[in-house]
């Protein structure tokens, strides 16, 4: 590391450690008002106030509830994003912390807050130690991530553009890395993410009378046992790929046949072949078992997110940051999963990690 790195390194690190309480205070009083997608209009009122008080010149209400702040110093170029997701989820809360959600059946349970608060920070200590650094950088702080459509939004909005992005870099909590270790990997990290719906049609009736009837039930619960020889049987077992039904929606009453059964579920795969051949395998298993029981079915599929592919480049470049400023120890190899993330599009756009 150079003396001028080295002294960059120094005063950042001071930097950071003087906001510590504060920023631990705004992750608490974020993780206590969560917001759902799409309506995060408090979360980015709280961040938008925080941007200006820094000068960052301030852009709301993009891609809906999304918020930019941007910091110039020297120059457009380079010009580098960061980015950070502001939505919680429909869950509630049980944790018991006194900082908990305060809005009844919402929580950040994915680390939204604390994604909020890096990028935050990071802002803070750019705005405060211009000497540190040359070039523009833009805080995304990104509605929606957890219905996979705020990045798609911002991006319609040219938020990559006005200085173009040549970086962009964003992070994500992770409860299994060990505290103090930061994870980076370059090449394929978190899945595509497709919706499928499968709606069984039969003959309602009395379930005294099974055979007046044509049971969808049976239907849905045969078509969630053939669907998983999918997995097991079609797919390349080399090749990541996971199929899981999330709901099953069918009758009213314990002694009530329905009339229809409905299944969704989730397809998480890393490869575009797989994930065509997928959608194809679904398609045939559900109209072949239905088949043999009499039933008809109607599927829905939705091509969703696709995989998160870090640029080799931009993945040396966090592996240096780290190095840098932490130390090589703190250095851990992430590990590709089959969750899913719409930074992706992000990284459709400009070269990041």
């Amino acid at each position: 590391m150079n003396s001028t790195v080295n002294s960059a390194v120094n005063v950042i690190g001071k930097a950071g450690t003087a906001l510590a309480a504060e920023l631990s205070s705004l992750r608490r009083e974020l993780h206590q008002n969560p917001e759902l997608s799409l309506q995060e209009h408090g979360t980015a009122a709280i961040i938008a106030d925080l941007l200006a008080k820094m000068g960052c010149e301030v852009q709301t209400n993009v891609g809906g509830t999304g918020v930019v702040g941007i910091l110039r110093n020297g120059g457009d170029s380079p010009a580098i994003a960061l980015r950070a997701d502001i939505d919680a989820l429909p869950i509630a809360e049980e944790t018991g912390s006194n900082y908990a959600s305060k809005n009844p059946g919402v929580m950040h349970a994915c680390g939204h807050d604390a994604h909020m608060t890096c990028l935050i920070g990071a802002m803070q200590i750019l705005a405060q130690h211009r000497e540190c650094w040359q070039g523009t950088v833009k805080a995304i702080f990104q509605p929606a991530e957890e219905i996979v459509i705020g990045a798609e939004a911002m991006i319609q909005e040219s938020v990559l553009e006005n200085p173009k992005v040549d970086w962009v870099f964003g992070l994500h909590v992770q409860p299994d890395l060990e505290v103090g270790k930061v994870g980076v990997k370059e090449g394929p990290l978190m899945a595509a993410a497709d919706v499928f719906s499968i709606k069984i049609k039969g003959c309602g009736g009395h379930g005294a009378y099974p055979h007046l009837i044509r049971d969808p039930i049976m239907g849905a619960a045969a078509v969630v046992m053939n669907l998983q020889t999918l997995i097991s049987r079609s797919r390349n077992p080399l090749e990541p790929g996971v199929l899981s039904i999330g709901t099953i929606q069918g009758g009213t009453q314990h002694n009530i046949i329905p009339e229809e059964v409905e299944l969704t579920g989730t397809v998480r795969t890393y490869d575009t072949r797989l994930r065509t051949d997928m959608e194809a395998w679904i398609r045939r298993i559900v109209s072949g078992t239905v088949a043999a029981l009499d039933l008809t079915a109607e599927v829905g599929y939705l091509r969703g997110v696709i995989p998160v592919n870090n640029h080799p480049e931009a993945a040396r470049i966090a592996v240096n940051a780290v190095r840098n400023a932490v130390g090589t120890q703190a250095l851990a190899a992430a590990v590709p999963v089959m969750g899913s993330e719409d930074f992706a599009l992000f990284l459709e756009k400009a070269s990041g990690c």
